[in-house]
Protein backbone atom coordinates (compact mmCIF):
# COMPACT_ATOMS: atom_id res chain seq x y z
CA UNK A 1 0.00 0.00 0.00
CA UNK A 2 1.26 4.05 -0.04
CA UNK A 3 3.26 4.40 2.73
CA UNK A 4 1.86 5.17 6.09
CA UNK A 5 0.06 8.82 6.42
CA UNK A 6 -1.61 10.48 9.92
CA UNK A 7 -4.93 11.52 10.63
CA UNK A 8 -4.96 14.49 8.90
CA UNK A 9 -3.89 12.78 5.44
CA UNK A 10 -0.29 14.55 5.64
CA UNK A 11 2.33 12.10 4.27
CA UNK A 12 4.62 11.62 7.66
CA UNK A 13 7.55 9.97 5.91
CA UNK A 14 9.75 12.01 3.57
CA UNK A 15 10.67 9.17 1.34
CA UNK A 16 9.08 8.88 -1.91
CA UNK A 17 5.60 6.94 -2.06
CA UNK A 18 5.55 3.54 -3.88
CA UNK A 19 3.12 0.90 -4.32
CA UNK A 20 3.59 -2.68 -3.27
CA UNK A 21 1.72 -5.23 -5.44
CA UNK A 22 0.32 -7.96 -3.71
CA UNK A 23 0.36 -11.37 -5.86
CA UNK A 24 -3.46 -12.59 -5.58
CA UNK A 25 -4.35 -16.32 -7.61
CA UNK A 26 -4.95 -14.69 -10.98
CA UNK A 27 -3.68 -16.48 -13.85
CA UNK A 28 -2.70 -13.56 -16.28
CA UNK A 29 -2.62 -14.63 -19.98
CA UNK A 30 0.94 -13.49 -21.39
CA UNK A 31 1.75 -12.21 -24.92
CA UNK A 32 5.27 -11.90 -26.03
CA UNK A 33 5.41 -9.76 -29.07
CA UNK A 34 8.33 -8.66 -31.30
CA UNK A 35 10.66 -11.06 -31.07
CA UNK A 36 13.90 -10.50 -32.15
CA UNK A 37 15.64 -13.98 -33.08
CA UNK A 38 19.31 -15.17 -33.43
CA UNK A 39 20.31 -18.51 -35.49
CA UNK A 40 22.82 -20.52 -35.29
CA UNK A 41 24.30 -24.38 -36.18
CA UNK A 42 27.41 -25.70 -36.22
CA UNK A 43 28.74 -26.56 -40.03
CA UNK A 44 32.07 -27.40 -40.27
CA UNK A 45 32.09 -28.91 -43.33
CA UNK A 46 31.91 -25.16 -45.26
CA UNK A 47 35.12 -24.39 -43.10
CA UNK A 48 38.15 -25.82 -45.62
CA UNK A 49 37.27 -24.06 -49.00
CA UNK A 50 35.92 -21.05 -46.88
CA UNK A 51 38.88 -20.61 -44.56
CA UNK A 52 41.20 -21.20 -48.10
CA UNK A 53 39.84 -18.14 -49.71
CA UNK A 54 39.42 -16.39 -46.95
CA UNK A 55 43.08 -16.77 -46.21
CA UNK A 56 43.24 -15.71 -49.68
CA UNK A 57 41.66 -12.20 -49.43
CA UNK A 58 43.95 -11.61 -45.97
CA UNK A 59 46.76 -12.28 -47.26
CA UNK A 60 46.08 -9.55 -50.52
CA UNK A 61 44.83 -6.95 -48.32
CA UNK A 62 47.59 -7.04 -45.88
CA UNK A 63 49.64 -6.15 -48.92
CA UNK A 64 47.67 -2.89 -49.03
CA UNK A 65 47.31 -2.18 -45.43
CA UNK A 66 49.29 -1.77 -42.44
CA UNK A 67 48.07 -3.11 -39.33
CA UNK A 68 46.49 -0.21 -37.21
CA UNK A 69 48.03 -0.36 -33.60
CA UNK A 70 45.16 1.04 -32.46
CA UNK A 71 42.32 -0.88 -34.05
CA UNK A 72 44.28 -3.82 -35.13
CA UNK A 73 42.40 -5.65 -37.51
CA UNK A 74 42.29 -6.78 -41.44
CA UNK A 75 39.14 -6.60 -43.40
CA UNK A 76 39.36 -7.75 -46.86
CA UNK A 77 37.63 -7.01 -50.11
CA UNK A 78 34.15 -9.15 -50.90
CA UNK A 79 34.95 -12.65 -52.00
CA UNK A 80 31.07 -14.26 -52.45
CA UNK A 81 32.17 -14.81 -56.73
CA UNK A 82 34.59 -17.04 -55.82
CA UNK A 83 33.22 -20.58 -57.32
CA UNK A 84 34.98 -22.49 -54.51
CA UNK A 85 32.73 -21.26 -51.87
CA UNK A 86 29.60 -21.09 -54.34
CA UNK A 87 28.27 -23.99 -52.04
CA UNK A 88 28.93 -22.18 -49.21
CA UNK A 89 27.00 -18.76 -50.60
CA UNK A 90 23.94 -21.00 -52.09
CA UNK A 91 23.54 -22.02 -48.70
CA UNK A 92 23.56 -18.98 -47.08
CA UNK A 93 21.03 -17.51 -49.30
CA UNK A 94 18.59 -20.11 -49.37
CA UNK A 95 18.83 -20.36 -45.42
CA UNK A 96 18.00 -16.37 -45.29
CA UNK A 97 15.39 -16.97 -47.87
CA UNK A 98 14.10 -19.77 -45.10
CA UNK A 99 13.94 -17.79 -42.24
CA UNK A 100 12.41 -14.82 -43.66
CA UNK A 101 9.89 -16.97 -44.74
CA UNK A 102 9.34 -18.24 -41.60
CA UNK A 103 9.35 -14.91 -39.74
CA UNK A 104 6.19 -14.50 -41.82
CA UNK A 105 7.13 -12.35 -44.76
CA UNK A 106 5.65 -12.89 -48.33
CA UNK A 107 8.98 -14.41 -49.76
CA UNK A 108 6.89 -16.21 -53.03
CA UNK A 109 7.58 -13.63 -55.16
CA UNK A 110 10.82 -12.40 -53.98
CA UNK A 111 15.08 -14.37 -53.78
CA UNK A 112 17.80 -13.26 -51.47
CA UNK A 113 21.23 -12.79 -52.86
CA UNK A 114 24.25 -11.74 -51.17
CA UNK A 115 25.39 -8.45 -50.98
CA UNK A 116 28.47 -8.22 -49.03
CA UNK A 117 30.58 -11.08 -47.69
CA UNK A 118 34.52 -10.51 -46.89
CA UNK A 119 36.96 -12.11 -43.70
CA UNK A 120 37.87 -10.41 -40.54
CA UNK A 121 41.58 -11.02 -38.92
CA UNK A 122 41.46 -9.80 -35.13
CA UNK A 123 44.61 -9.36 -33.43
CA UNK A 124 45.40 -8.84 -29.84
CA UNK A 125 42.58 -5.96 -29.02
CA UNK A 126 40.71 -5.99 -31.82
CA UNK A 127 37.21 -5.62 -31.84
CA UNK A 128 34.26 -4.47 -33.70
CA UNK A 129 32.38 -1.23 -32.20
CA UNK A 130 28.19 -1.45 -31.76
CA UNK A 131 26.07 -1.29 -35.03
CA UNK A 132 23.59 -2.42 -37.09
CA UNK A 133 23.22 -3.09 -40.98
CA UNK A 134 21.41 -1.38 -43.45
CA UNK A 135 21.58 -0.28 -47.47
CA UNK A 136 19.02 -2.60 -48.11
CA UNK A 137 20.48 -5.58 -46.02
CA UNK A 138 17.83 -7.90 -44.61
CA UNK A 139 19.83 -10.85 -43.10
CA UNK A 140 23.42 -9.91 -41.37
CA UNK A 141 25.50 -13.36 -40.16
CA UNK A 142 28.42 -14.49 -39.55
CA UNK A 143 30.80 -17.58 -40.16
CA UNK A 144 33.60 -18.16 -37.54
CA UNK A 145 36.74 -19.71 -38.77
CA UNK A 146 39.58 -19.28 -35.99
CA UNK A 147 38.62 -18.86 -32.47
CA UNK A 148 41.44 -19.26 -30.18
CA UNK A 149 40.85 -19.03 -26.20
CA UNK A 150 40.04 -16.05 -24.72
CA UNK A 151 39.41 -14.38 -28.51
CA UNK A 152 36.12 -11.82 -29.15
CA UNK A 153 32.83 -12.82 -27.74
CA UNK A 154 29.53 -12.28 -30.84
CA UNK A 155 27.38 -9.63 -28.55
CA UNK A 156 24.04 -8.95 -29.96
CA UNK A 157 22.19 -5.76 -28.51
CA UNK A 158 18.30 -5.48 -27.46
CA UNK A 159 17.51 -2.89 -30.75
CA UNK A 160 14.41 -1.09 -28.90
CA UNK A 161 15.09 2.40 -28.01
CA UNK A 162 12.33 2.81 -26.02
CA UNK A 163 13.56 -0.36 -23.87
CA UNK A 164 17.34 0.87 -23.49
CA UNK A 165 15.65 4.16 -22.13
CA UNK A 166 13.71 3.03 -19.36
CA UNK A 167 16.06 0.24 -17.84
CA UNK A 168 17.29 0.14 -14.27
CA UNK A 169 18.76 -2.86 -14.22
CA UNK A 170 18.39 -7.32 -14.36
CA UNK A 171 17.92 -9.14 -11.59
CA UNK A 172 18.39 -12.36 -14.21
CA UNK A 173 22.27 -12.90 -14.24
CA UNK A 174 22.54 -16.70 -15.63
CA UNK A 175 19.21 -16.32 -17.40
CA UNK A 176 17.50 -14.73 -20.24
CA UNK A 177 14.49 -12.79 -19.54
CA UNK A 178 12.20 -9.32 -20.70
CA UNK A 179 14.98 -7.43 -18.51
CA UNK A 180 18.15 -8.92 -20.35
CA UNK A 181 19.49 -6.07 -22.68
CA UNK A 182 22.96 -7.55 -24.24
CA UNK A 183 23.22 -11.63 -25.12
CA UNK A 184 26.83 -12.79 -25.70
CA UNK A 185 28.14 -16.06 -27.61
CA UNK A 186 31.07 -17.66 -27.44
CA UNK A 187 32.64 -18.37 -31.35
CA UNK A 188 34.13 -21.09 -32.11
CA UNK A 189 35.36 -22.95 -35.46
CA UNK A 190 32.27 -24.05 -37.87
CA UNK A 191 29.96 -21.96 -36.13
CA UNK A 192 27.35 -20.31 -38.37
CA UNK A 193 24.95 -17.54 -37.13
CA UNK A 194 22.10 -15.64 -39.08
CA UNK A 195 19.93 -12.29 -37.49
CA UNK A 196 17.80 -9.75 -38.87
CA UNK A 197 20.13 -6.45 -40.27
CA UNK A 198 17.97 -4.30 -37.62
CA UNK A 199 19.37 -5.96 -34.58
CA UNK A 200 22.79 -4.44 -33.72
CA UNK A 201 25.76 -6.46 -32.85
CA UNK A 202 29.32 -6.09 -31.60
CA UNK A 203 32.54 -8.29 -31.10
CA UNK A 204 34.51 -7.92 -27.69
CA UNK A 205 38.52 -6.96 -27.47
CA UNK A 206 40.19 -10.08 -28.58
CA UNK A 207 42.39 -11.25 -25.74
CA UNK A 208 43.91 -13.72 -27.15
CA UNK A 209 48.04 -13.62 -28.36
CA UNK A 210 46.51 -15.58 -31.54
CA UNK A 211 44.23 -13.65 -34.45
CA UNK A 212 40.61 -14.55 -34.39
CA UNK A 213 39.41 -15.26 -37.55
CA UNK A 214 35.80 -14.73 -39.21
CA UNK A 215 33.96 -14.30 -42.00
CA UNK A 216 30.91 -11.47 -41.94
CA UNK A 217 28.05 -11.62 -44.88
CA UNK A 218 24.70 -9.43 -45.55
CA UNK A 219 21.76 -10.73 -47.75
CA UNK A 220 19.18 -8.66 -49.73
CA UNK A 221 16.11 -9.47 -50.71
CA UNK A 222 14.83 -8.42 -54.51
CA UNK A 223 11.65 -9.55 -56.91
CA UNK A 224 12.38 -12.97 -58.68
CA UNK A 225 11.73 -13.31 -62.43
CA UNK A 226 11.69 -17.02 -63.43
CA UNK A 227 13.60 -17.41 -66.19
CA UNK A 228 11.81 -17.50 -69.93
CA UNK A 229 10.43 -21.16 -71.45
CA UNK A 230 13.11 -22.61 -74.24
CA UNK A 231 12.39 -20.59 -77.47
CA UNK A 232 10.30 -23.56 -79.56
CA UNK A 233 12.40 -25.11 -82.55
CA UNK A 234 10.14 -24.87 -85.49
Amino acid sequence: GIRDRDVTGVQTCALPIFIEWKIMSDTWNQFDYFPSSVYTLSKPEFLDSVEKVAKVYLTNIKKEVELDKIYPIYQSYGFSQEESISDFVSYVAQTSWNILSSQGFDMSSKETFITEMWAHEYYKYGSMDYHSHSMGSQITGFYILKAPKDCSRIIIYDPRPGKIQMNFGSNMRDQIHNSTDIINFEPEPGLLMFTNSWLPHAFSRNRSDQPFTFMHFNIGVRDYYPPPPPAEVI
